[in-house]
């Protein structure tokens, strides 16, 4: 099996011990609602405040997030970079930073940051699913030390755009003197028109240090137990999508 088929089955057995399918799916479809229809509640933490939530989130939108940036660092040529340590902000339960330290020929050690225990725990076992050396903690994204050497990368994926607008202006104006440092950073967020301004503004600001903004529609060619999951709670993504703000 591939790296991503050994994954998800690692993920149903870790995920499903407890939980039925059709549980699964009431609670997929519970958490789709709420990043279509009620963004606002994210920021809250209302995507993982339930063991369903947590298990749907696990076990199809971090896939989909982990395929999304394996294609886009790849297209980048992300992996031609040397990098001592990937600082992955907003964590998450790993898979974006998976995807990125997967795709380079040496990979590099993963430092996870974020504000649920719950996902630092899986995001710490993503990384020894994907043999990457690293681990998870829990701690502020805005205010977490960050490196400024070029041997470091900087990643958000699907992160600022939950932050409050004060923290995201503060973060902004720390990720600055770390990109003219020579520091690699990722940013990635969905195509979605939903982040207000704030994405020009560090577009306009991070372009001027020498940063890249893509747009990214790639054929969904998905896993079949992702597949199953997906048809069972009326998904059917025909395409993984993703804009980034990129500086490597």
């Amino acid at each position: 099996m591939t790296d991503i088929d050994a994954w998800m089955a690692s993920l149903e057995a870790r995920h499903l011990a407890n939980l039925t399918r059709p549980e699964l799916t009431r609670a997929l479809r519970a958490l789709s609602s709420c990043y279509v229809e009620r963004r606002d509640r994210l920021a809250q933490g209302a995507a993982l405040d339930g063991a369903g939530k947590r298990a749907a989130f696990a076990l199809y939108y971090a896939p989909l997030h982990f395929l999304t940036v394996d294609h886009i660092v790849r297209e980048l040529n992300a992996g031609r970079r040397r990098l001592a340590q990937v600082l992955d902000l907003g964590c998450g339960t790993g898979a974006a930073g998976a995807a990125w330290a997967t795709a380079m020929e040496a990979s590099p050690t993963i430092v996870g940051i974020d504000r649920s225990s719950w996902a630092v725990q899986e995001a710490t076992w993503t990384y020894r699913q994907f043999g990457i050396r690293g681990r998870a903690s829990t701690g502020d994204v805005m205010r977490t030390p960050i490196r400024a050497d070029p041997h470091t990368g900087i990643l958000l994926a699907y992160t600022v755009n939950e932050l409050p607008d004060d923290g995201r202006a503060l973060l902004l104006e720390r990720l600055v003197p770390r990109a003219r440092a020579g520091a690699a950073l990722l940013v990635v967020e969905p195509i979605a028109k939903l982040t207000g301004g704030w994405w020009d503004e560090w577009r306009s600001v991070l372009e001027r240090e020498g940063a890249r903004a893509d747009e990214w529609r790639f054929p969904a060619q998905l896993p079949s137990l992702l597949r199953s999951i997906a048809k069972g709670a009326g998904l059917d993504p025909r395409e993984l999508t993703a804009r980034t703000i990129a500086k490597l």
